[in-house]
């Protein structure tokens, strides 16, 4: 025997559920990244890098923001990298030279992106580093 549920939920409720159940979504993208993409585990272990290193030459608030926009940037340039390889393995498994040059200028816009980190790192830390000798 069916019987109806003992309450209804509201639409804001629900609303609010599938809120919060996009948040869980996004973890799981941010984890098949580290898990599957080497260099997203390069830019972590970088990060961790920038991030002590930071701290150990007390960079202000301003220069750590600079720092985590740059962080930042890379792993988002990254993922969506991922991204792009993904609906193009998906939709065509075979070489086809579109392919390759929507790769490729996905792995172009990481790389810009990196280099403008290393800038960003080179004006933040250069100072303090050199304030060192």
């Amino acid at each position: 025997m069916n019987r109806p549920p003992s309450r209804q939920p509201s639409p804001n409720e629900h609303g609010w559920v599938r809120f919060i159940a996009g948040f869980g979504y996004a973890f799981h993208g941010l984890w098949y990244s580290m898990r599957t993409q080497r260099n997203v585990r390069v830019h972590a272990g970088a990060t961790i890098l920038a991030i002590i290193v930071g701290l150990l030459l007390h960079l202000s608030p301003v220069e750590f923001a600079l720092i985590f926009v740059a962080i930042t940037g890379v792993f988002v340039s990254e993922m969506l990298n991922t991204v792009a390889e993904l609906c193009i393995d998906l939709s065509t498994p075979e070489y086809h030279p579109l392919a390759k040059t929507a790769k490729d200028v996905a792995a172009g816009a990481v790389l810009l992106n990196a280099i403008l980190a290393v800038i960003i790192g080179l004006l933040v830390f250069g100072p303090h580093l050199l304030a060192l000798l």
